[in-house]
């Protein structure tokens, strides 16, 4: 997966994970608490995938450099 498509994902997914938790505080509904924590751990799963492909695996960093 392209890694600018992770982040812009990564990005929704934490606004709706917010937009959720706040309806869940209006309305304490279980089912705006389970989108919650939906949205958010696809938030974190897709933020790991952008950190984990801007590495640079091509190029050996060495310590004496």
């Amino acid at each position: 997966m392209n890694s600018m498509l992770s982040a812009i994902l990564a990005l929704i997914s934490a606004i709706i994970a917010v937009f959720s938790f706040l309806q869940y505080q209006k309305t304490a509904s279980a089912l705006y608490l389970i989108g919650t924590l939906i949205f958010l751990l696809a938030a974190l799963g897709l933020g790991a995938m952008f950190l984990s492909g801007r590495v640079n695996k091509t190029e050996d960093i060495h310590i004496t450099e």
